[in-house]
């Protein structure tokens, strides 16, 4: 049977061009499937987008609802031999701070030895076990082998036990070393009470330690210590250099004596509420941009068969209309029992062509500083009435994974799916159809061309019969 290629070869017909002609007008019908496909994948993409954006303006969200940022406080240190973190609880005031002795951890140090890899322990003896037991009563035996008996090794299975030391290994000089041990925490509760290595008197001779006694093969070469301080003249002693008990909200860091009294001033911070603030309406406006994109429309002549095609992917889309409707509708707080109701109040608002906020930061910052409680009150409220609680229970709810985001990103990739099984149903069709009419044309190809034959034949034999006749 002939190839499509050589269609009309025998009869003279034009059938290869009536069959491309057919194919094309059969795959148009994958025309409007295909242009509902692209359309479909461009909203499941920009409502990709969306969740993108939500969860982007929900962190900056997040960070405002806090209750924290309107009480903030600052520490200012009048020596560099101490500083302080506050916290949200934090009291302005001074405070006169003494310190005359930083905590420090106990160091214990072996004898020197020849060799950081020799083994030192009794070789007679296959294995021993070391116990390290602190002041607070805390003990770990480590096991070790006839192998672990070096510097090396003792350091190496100390250090692998998390018995609240760290061994390392000094190299004094060429040929001499000293094992150390030093406590993981500072303070004089931290210290080691004892090392005793049980089942092998050689090794015993060398890293025994006991508090107790007067002499030792391990020597303390740094004794541990408490940090010691007044404050406002009230005597303070802590293991740690990091004092959180002592002061309520407020943190104490040592990290020198002073010369005597020094102050510490904790005075009211707005700046961190203000920032706060401006980065949530950056975050706002970004966020109406991306709603903006996504919904984009450019108006097109009269007549016009098809819609731009710089139109956003969501134009008309009510899921994204919902969401910015119930936005825009959070930005007031008539239940906050301050007289701050609306964020206009506080210097935030809204451009009424374009829904983006505005903010006039000097009247922000009257506003804080004049009441910052209440500001708070309209903002975070309790948790549960003020904007942003009410706006993060909300993106929330958007963004569960049931949420109407989630569900309009399902009903699209169904319907996309959908929309693959009838395109290629369809394409199946259309190339049997094709394959069809194409057995049909050879066919008929074929049946013209004996035809044609066959004339051609009965003709020539006419002739001849007819030039026979007349001679």
């Amino acid at each position: 049977m002939a190839s499509i290629s050589n269609l009309g070869v025998g009869s003279g017909l034009p059938l290869s061009t009536m069959l491309d002609s057919l194919q094309t007008a059969e795959k148009a019908a994958l025309k409007p499937i295909s242009t509902q496909q692209s359309a479909y994948t461009a909203k499941l993409s920009a409502y990709s987008t969306l969740k993108s954006a939500l969860t982007t303006f929900q962190t900056a969200n997040s960070k405002l609802n806090s209750a924290d940022l309107f009480t903030a406080t600052t520490a200012t240190s009048s020596s560099s031999a101490f500083s302080a973190t506050t916290s949200g609880s934090t009291v302005a005031g001074k405070y006169s701070i003494n310190v005359t002795q930083l905590a420090q951890a106990q160091v214990l140090t072996s004898a020197v030895q020849s060799s950081n890899t020799a083994a030192l322990g009794d070789s007679s003896v296959a294995s021993r076990s070391i116990a390290i037991t602190l002041k607070d009563g805390t003990s770990k035996s480590v096991t070790l082998t006839n192998d672990q008996t070096s510097l090396t090794g003792m350091r190496d299975a100390i250090n692998g036990a998390n018995a609240g030391v760290t061994a390392t290994i000094i190299k004094v000089s060429d040929g001499s070393f000293r094992l150390s041990m030093s406590a993981n925490k500072t303070g004089s509760d931290n210290a080691v009470a004892s090392v005793a290595v049980t089942g092998d008197s050689t090794l015993q001779g060398i890293v025994g330690f006991d508090a107790t006694a007067s002499s030792n093969p391990m020597t303390q070469s740094v004794a541990a210590q408490n940090a010691k301080l007044t404050v406002n003249n009230i005597a303070i002693e802590n293991s740690s250099n990091q004092i959180s008990d002592a002061l309520e909200g407020i943190t104490l860091n040592l990290t020198a004596q002073t010369v005597g009294d020094q102050t510490l001033t904790i005075t009211k911070d707005t700046s961190k509420a203000s920032t706060a603030i401006s980065t949530w309406v950056d975050a706002y406006n970004t966020l109406l941009d991306q709603f903006n994109t996504l919904t984009k429309y450019t108006k097109v002549d009269t007549n016009t068969d098809s819609q731009d095609s710089s139109n956003g992917a969501l134009l008309g889309d009510s899921t994204l209309r919902t969401i910015q409707t119930q936005l825009k509708s959070l930005l007031t707080n008539a239940q906050s029992s301050s007289e701050y109701k609306s964020l206009g109040q506080i210097g935030v608002t809204t451009d009424p062509t374009t829904g983006s906020l505005k903010l006039d930061s000097t009247k922000l910052s009257a506003a804080l500083n004049k009441d910052a409680p209440g500001v708070k009150e309209m903002i975070v409220g309790d948790g549960k009435t003020g904007i942003t609680a009410k706006m993060d229970t909300k993106l929330t709810e958007w963004l569960s994974s049931k949420g109407i985001v989630q569900a309009a990103t399902d009903g699209v990739s169904k319907t996309l799916n959908n929309l693959t099984a009838l395109y290629n149903t369809t394409s199946d069709r259309i190339d049997a159809d094709i394959a069809r009419y194409k057995t049909q044309f050879t066919q008929l190809d074929m049946a013209i061309s004996k035809l044609n034959s066959t004339s051609t034949y009965l003709t020539q034999q006419f002739d001849t019969s007819s030039s026979s006749n007349k001679s």
